[in-house]
């Protein structure tokens, strides 16, 4: 996936994102409930959207580790390999 397209993705995900909080708010607004209950729904919602995002960036992270890891080994057995094949000569 090139810049562009990820630039892309990023954009409509951000947009979506906008739009569902938006419709969320508008909702909240109209709903036939005290102001203490909307609230607490907006308490929930901040608190579940920072916790997505968390667990997203930790799972991000993770990710990158691991692949981190992955070419350190990956780099770690061609050189054994490639010691092994010099040294036999």
């Amino acid at each position: 996936m090139n810049d562009s397209s990820n630039a892309m993705y990023v954009a409509f995900n951000f947009a979506c994102v906008v739009g569902a909080v938006g419709l969320l708010c508008i909702s909240r607004w109209l709903a036939p409930v005290d102001l203490s209950t909307k609230g607490y729904w907006g308490m929930g919602v901040l608190w579940l959207s920072g916790s997505l995002v968390n667990l997203v960036k930790y799972r991000n992270d993770d990710r990158m580790a691991r692949e981190a890891i992955t070419k350190l080994e990956n780099a770690r057995n061609e050189k054994l390999i490639k010691d092994y094949v010099v040294g036999g000569n």
